[in-house]
């Protein structure tokens, strides 16, 4: 066994202990044969918009997410997160803006910051997919607060620069 799978081995071992002493003894593993895709809700989104495998964990964490995959010029609409939200892009490219601030655009392998609050959208260029793994807390039950569409102009608009 080489020196990494050594240190794995006992890292998952000393887990595996701390797990089985607070009486967690299971992994929950969700397949991707039986993870299920949905239709985003075209109150929410411009365009198509497909969301899979979507979770919520359960107290004490407030983690939840999904991966959401946006065909080309597809979108989501204005809205904010409580806790603020990561995605971290797997595959193709995409536009985010932040409510008054320049459109910027990504790649497969970036990984996205919006802090709480922040009135922002994000989706596929107008000739390329874009997917994503979302992960967001929960605060007081909720994880995103809906806000209006996103305009064509508002997504056509020239891209800013950081």
């Amino acid at each position: 066994m080489n020196k990494l799978a050594i240190v794995v081995a006992a890292a998952v071992s000393a887990t595996g202990a701390a797990a089985a002493q607070e009486g967690n003894t299971t992994m929950d593993i969700t397949h991707k044969a039986d993870l299920k895709t949905v239709d985003g809700p075209a109150e929410y989104f411009t365009g198509k918009v497909t969301g899979t495998g979507s979770f919520q964990r359960p107290d004490p964490s407030r983690v939840s997410g999904g991966i959401v995959h946006f065909e080309p010029g597809a979108r989501s609409a204005w809205h904010t997160h409580p806790a603020g939200q990561t995605l971290i892009v797997t595959e193709g490219v995409g536009w985010t803006q932040v409510e008054g601030g320049l459109k910027l655009e990504f790649y497969a392998g970036d990984v996205l910051w919006c802090p709480a609050d922040q009135k922002h959208w994000h989706g596929a260029t107008a000739h390329e997919a874009m997917t994503h793994i979302a992960i967001q807390d929960t605060v007081d039950g909720k994880n995103v607060v809906w806000l209006e569409k996103v305009t064509d102009e508002e997504s056509l608009a020239a891209l800013g620069s950081e």
